[in-house]
């Protein structure tokens, strides 16, 4: 048997095994060296893993894992709830349209869609379920809304995206996500006002409006956190790992002394989670560079892209089925295991056909997206029945809709590339070729 064969084999089978995602890509890549290479190359071992991980811009990643945390215990997601609910008024389906709002809001402070997921659902379930919305529908249109959070800035996917991809500006990637994120948010909306009028959820006699100034008072620090984070971006008054720094700092001074819902106590709990959850993060980092060195050298990666190149030279089919590849992984796996896995061999497709890096990162980001409320896995799912305390199976019906609607909005983005590129060309990033 081939080494190529032997590398990614032995990575699937410890992956069908149950075996860790961290620990599978080191044995793949163990494996690579020992029957591809040489014995002797596993003095590169130590190396390999530590040059993966010793990386400025890999600082952004737990300090925006911590973020995310502390303004999900903060209370945000409540006054955030609470002024949409003013804006918004009481109609049929208002709540659905609180839900995304909200949703896309936290996504620019979090940068993570499960951390979304459960900091919108704790406040909004018990709203919806006395309006008359089924739990499993809440659940699944939170978990789709929630996973906008990997295209809304900051993303820590994109973060890990610009490091895995040479040349790659993570401004520009950030702005680039702005509106395909908010396209994938109003995509939702459609068939949930829909559902919601048609089934007479939520009667609006019955709904009270929260009073708007008092409610944009408590809201302000919330919504100035993205404002801080993205003008401190354009501004250059600081870099992304910086951006990371001041978004902490921010979420500490919110929580103490604004909201009021934190402590020290609580602040060491939850540095202790975030270093739990960027422990396993990096871990998963560190191991993928041997995976990637392996294949690297085995000229593995190179071997997978003709592969696929062989099947067809039209650049849309290639397109259309590396997006299908990914929306796989996305139900199976999380965002920065598929990065780590597919960019290596994806990456000469985009350069054989002259992708736009940008453009094709934010595609990857969609279509992981809509990976994370798409089962069997399906990560932000699995975050908001749990707090529904619902069975996972009970929403599939209801993520089937969500899933054929941001896949329009996908689409959209494929065919239109402007969409995502505007933004950071008028901001005067570089972007790359068309």
């Amino acid at each position: 048997m081939s080494p190529d064969l032997l590398m990614i084999g032995s990575f699937l089978l410890a992956l069908l095994l149950g075996v860790p995602v961290a620990i599978a890509l080191g044995f793949g890549g163990l494996v690579g060296i020992l029957f591809g290479l040489s014995p002797d190359m596993l003095a590169t071992f130590g190396t390999n893993t530590y040059n993966s991980v010793a990386k400025y811009p890999l600082i952004a990643i737990p300090l925006f894992i911590l973020t995310g945390l502390i303004f999900e215990r903060a209370g945000v997601a409540a006054s955030l709830v609470r002024f949409a609910q003013a804006i918004i008024g009481p109609r049929h389906g208002s709540l659905t349209v609180v839900a995304v709002l909200v949703c896309l809001i936290m996504g620019g402070m979090s940068g993570s869609g499960p951390a979304d997921a459960a900091a919108v659902a704790m406040v909004m379930l018990p709203s919806m379920r006395k309006a008359g919305y089924p739990q499993p529908f809440s659940a699944a249109l939170i978990a789709a809304s929630s996973s906008t959070a990997i295209l809304i800035p900051p993303s820590i996917a994109l973060i890990l995206y610009s490091i895995v991809v040479p040349g790659v500006d993570l401004r520009a990637l950030f702005a680039a996500g702005l509106f395909p994120g908010i396209l994938a948010g109003l995509s939702l909306l459609v068939p949930a006002l829909y559902l919601a009028r048609k089934f007479g959820w939520e009667n609006p006699e019955t709904t009270e409006r929260p009073p708007f100034w008092p409610s944009f008072k408590a809201a302000l620090p919330a919504l100035f956190a993205p404002v801080i984070i993205l003008g401190g971006l354009r501004s250059g008054l600081f870099t992304p790992t910086e951006a990371a720094v001041v978004a902490v700092a921010y979420g500490v001074l919110v929580g103490c002394l604004v909201y009021r819902n934190l402590s020290l106590r609580s602040l060491f709990e939850l540095m202790t989670d975030a270093a739990v959850t960027s422990g396993v993060v990096m871990l998963i980092i560190a191991l993928a560079g041997i995976f990637a060195w392996a294949g690297t050298t085995l000229g593995t990666f190179q071997h997978l892209a003709d592969a696929l190149l062989s099947l067809s030279e039209n650049s849309w089919v290639l397109l259309s089925l590396v997006m299908v590849l990914v929306l796989i992984a996305g139900m199976l796996l999380d965002a920065v295991s598929i990065y780590l896995i597919l960019i290596p061999i994806v990456l000469p497709l985009m350069n054989h056909f002259e992708w736009n890096p940008v453009w094709f990162g934010i595609l990857l980001a969609m279509n992981i997206a809509i990976g994370q409320f798409t089962p069997p896995v399906a990560v932000n799912l699995m975050v908001t029945t749990r707090i529904a305390d619902i069975r996972l199976e009970h929403t599939i019906g209801w993520a089937l809709i969500f899933i054929a609607a941001m896949s329009v909005s996908l689409l959209l983005v494929a065919l239109m590339p402007g969409i995502a590129l505007w933004l950071p060309e008028k901001l005067g990033y570089v972007v790359g070729p068309w």
